[in-house]
């Protein structure tokens, strides 16, 4: 594959319109120095030094996006709760709009915070993580809002993005009648779906990990090529997708396209990696940039995985530039 052909892809990023339809989460990491054991019970005392916070699920494709000079317009909820309010801080910080975003009083945004520890020199790890969680209100007037939100910004759009982490911000009935939106202005829709892959029919492409593609259809792949490929036929069917974007971690990924044979990449930079935090949120942002400019899917799936390269070598849900993107892929 021509890498200059990938480089002037990234050049065509700017500007586009991208609606990310999906659920918000918060993630706050806590930094501390290992002590001792304690007294009261066999665990690690932790002197604590700092606390992050950062966007997650939808949040972090809108990043990656913006990031990458697209113009994302978010469509989702929060809870009207401190956690909801941080998001909607982050997002005007990134001069992303929040105006499509939804705050409801009953839904708990979710919030997952990192615990990570180490010696003062030395790399933190991660040694907990505690999820605070929720389901977005099936409401008709949440319904009603979110469609209402969806059919004005897909006017002029490049793309749908849709993120969903199961917290129902993403109704399959809604789903359906802007997949009809996204159908009739030509534009590509995108899924990346943590337990509901096969609910959404007729996306362009969906990005599923290997272990998402083992929960969706019960099956155990363990590295087997043939297994993999028979479970991503299956899946394709089930979708009536042109094409699946497997992610499979160290492995790279593998490409399945309807008539065509399977296309296996390497993992792109060093294995050695930091953080895998927010990786399918970079993946599935670059490769729908990459359709929404005119690539082909492989092109596509070739630019997300340098990406996904770059984003693993840092710590935590991190974005990178253009610049960084380009560097990666240059021979």
């Amino acid at each position: 594959m021509d890498k200059n052909d990938l480089i002037r892809y990234v050049d065509l990023f700017a500007g586009r319109k991208v609606v990310v339809w999906g659920d918000f989460v918060l993630d706050e990491h806590l930094y501390g120095t290992t002590r001792r054991i304690s007294r009261e019970a066999p665990v690690l005392i932790l002197n604590y030094k700092a606390c992050e916070y950062s966007l997650g699920g939808a949040g972090n494709a809108l990043q990656n996006l913006k990031a990458l000079g697209a113009e994302p317009v978010p469509v989702g909820v929060v809870g009207r709760d401190e956690a909801g309010r941080k998001i909607l801080s982050l997002l005007k910080a990134a001069k992303i709009s929040t105006d499509l975003i939804f705050q409801e009083k009953e839904y708990p945004t979710p919030l997952k915070t990192r615990i990570l520890a180490g010696e003062d020199n030395t790399r933190k790890q991660q040694i907990l993580r505690i999820d605070r969680e929720g389901k977005v209100p099936g409401s008709a007037d949440l319904k009603r809002r979110i469609r209402k939100a969806l059919t004005a910004s897909l006017r002029g759009a490049s793309a749908l993005l849709v993120s969903d982490y199961d917290y129902f911000t993403v109704q399959e009935d809604v789903y359906a009648d802007a997949l009809l939106a996204a159908r009739s202005s030509s534009i590509p829709v995108t899924v990346d779906s943590r337990f509901r892959l096969l609910a959404f029919k007729g996306a362009t492409i969906a990005t599923p990990n290997e272990s998402e593609v083992e929960g969706t259809l019960n099956v155990e792949i363990g590295g087997d090529e043939t297994i993999l490929r028979s479970a991503a036929t299956r899946i394709l069917k089930a979708l009536q997708s042109p094409a699946l974007l497997v992610t499979r971690g160290s492995k790279g990924m593998t490409l399945f396209e309807k008539g065509r044979p399977p296309h296996s990449i390497p993992v792109s930079g060093t294995t050695d990696i930091v953080d895998v935090t927010g990786a399918g949120d970079t993946v599935i942002s670059i490769f729908t940039l990459a359709v929404a400019s005119g690539a082909s899917f492989r092109e596509a799936a070739e630019l997300a995985n340098y990406a996904g390269g770059i984003v693993v070598m840092k710590k935590g849900a991190a974005v990178f530039t253009p610049a960084e993107l380009k560097q990666a892929i240059r021979p």
